[in-house]
Parts: structure tokens; C-alpha cells; sequence
């Protein structure tokens, strides 16, 4: 299941993000708070994945009436947006060893942030969250780029491209740790069980070269497929494309 950003209405949802209205109770107190709600999302959220959200399982968490937190948040989407908003927080560390080192900072920070968050993955990015939170994380990440020779756009460009690449990650990290999960069997204890039914079926001869680059990753992983491989590799191969367009740019 996917939700989307940007599905709610643009004024209350901006009006949530900033936090314009927030209601107190009768006492000066606030009852309930559009910060509780969102808080409950999350956790709820975190333990169940997205498809497990609903007003109605947050009024549960929170113990109260469903129809009390329309007074606060006007409906799921506009929730989901102040979400996404919420957990976007960076501890704002200023890299000093340059533009190639920042963006490894950059693309840790985002993959823990979404294994922390798996259903973050379940959220498309229809529309930007305009959020206090996405902005401070957009901003930090876009410094460390600054005065390099890109241009503004390029600058942007470079920062999806990392962002996609920690998004593209993170999915094969969840997958793997979620099939893991639901099969009880870890990557090396079920190829030890397929390798014999495996070796009566494939012929090495006939697939050479499947067989001896197959070989290579199964000894260096322990499995066909390594995601913590893959993410380090593909930065990499990213970072070393974005050093020639510097380098170009700067020579220019």
C-alpha cells in the first residue's frame, strides 16, 4: 500500500506543519495536541507499517473518541505529511572535509533515518512536505555543496540523485530483513538448503559465466545479494560522477 504526499488540503495541512493553530483546553492545558497525534501516528507507524494507520488506531493509542482529533488534524493525509515532517530532524553537523565527505554523511544519516522509519518507503513524494523540519534537513544538506562551482540546480540534482540511491538501499534493506523475519531462515541457511536441489538442475557449463560471477558473490557475501554491499558501492560510483562535474565545472 502507498500513500502520497501533498494528498490533504494544502491550507490546514501548512496550518499543521507550522503549528498556526494549535487549540488549548478549557483549563489552559491542552487536552490532545496536533504534537500527541502525530507522535501516536509514528509509533503506530513504526510498529505496523502504514497500512496499519488509521484516525481510528491513533484515537485508540490515545485513548479518545475518533471524532476528537478532527478538531486537531483534518484527516489521514494531512497526518501522513506532518509525519514525513516530524521524523525529518538532522543533528545539523557541519562536515568540514569537504563536498564528497558531506554527502557520505548525508546518505548515512538518510538510510538510518529509514530504517528507523520503514514506512517512510511507503510514502511517495508527490508533493514536497513544506514542513519546518524537511526544510532545516533540505537547507543542511544543501550547504555542504555550496561554492563548489555547481549551480543551483546542479545542487539539487546531486542531492536527489544521493537521496534516490539511499531510497533505492533502503528497500533492499527492508525486503531482506523482512524476509528474514517472515521465513525465520537467514540468507546463508536458505541457500544451504536450496545449494543441493540447486547443483541437480544447474549446469555450470552451460551458464559459465553466471556460474563463476555467482560463485564470487555467494563466497564474498554469503548470499546472492548484498544490500550493504550494493549501498556502499553504488555511493560510491555516485560520488566519483559527481567529482567529474565538479571537477569540470570548477575548471570551466
Amino acid at each position: 500500500m502507498i500513500e502520497h504526499t501533498g494528498s490533504g488540503d494544502p491550507a490546514r495541512t501548512l496550518a499543521l506543519l507550522w503549528r498556526t493553530q494549535e487549540r488549548t483546553s478549557r483549563r489552559g492545558k491542552p487536552d490532545l495536541s496536533v504534537d500527541r497525534i502525530v507522535q501516536a501516528g509514528i509509533a503506530l507507524a513504526d510498529a505496523e507499517g502504514l497500512r496499519a494507520l488509521s484516525m481510528r488506531r491513533v484515537a485508540e493509542a490515545l485513548g479518545v473518541g475518533t471524532m476528537s482529533l478532527y478538531t486537531y488534524v483534518p484527516g489521514k493525509g494531512e497526518l501522513i505529511d506532518v509525519m514525513v515532517d516530524t521524523v525529518q530532524q538532522t543533528t545539523g553537523r557541519e562536515a568540514s572535509e569537504g563536498w564528497r565527505a558531506h554527502l557520505v554523511y548525508v546518505a548515512r544519516e538518510n538510510l538510518a533515518l529509514h530504517r528507523r522509519h520503514p514506512w517512510l518507503l511507503q510514502v511517495a513524494p508527490s508533493r514536497t512536505v513544506l514542513g519546518p523540519q524537511v526544510a532545516a534537513k533540505y537547507d543542511f544538506e544543501l550547504r555542504g555543496l555550496e561554492g563548489i562551482g555547481l549551480s543551483d540546480v546542479e545542487m539539487d540534482s546531486v542531492l536527489n540523485l544521493v537521496l534516490g540511491h539511499v531510497q533505492n538501499s533502503a528497500r533492499g534493506l527492508t525486503a531482506a530483513a523482512l524476509t528474514e523475519k517472515e521465513t525465520g531462515l537467514t540468507d546463508r541457511q536458505w541457500w544451504d538448503a536450496a545449494a543441493p536441489v540447486l547443483m541437480t538442475v544447474f549446469d555450470p557449463a552451460r551458464y559459465p559465466v553466471a556460474a563463476r560471477v555467482g560463485g564470487a558473490v555467494g563466497e564474498q557475501h554469503q548470499s546472492a545479494y548484498s544490500p550493504e554491499h550494493s549501498f556502499d558501492f553504488g555511493l560510491e560510483m555516485i560520488l566519483d560522477g559527481v567529482a567529474k562535474l565538479v571537477a569540470a565545472r570548477q575548471g570551466a
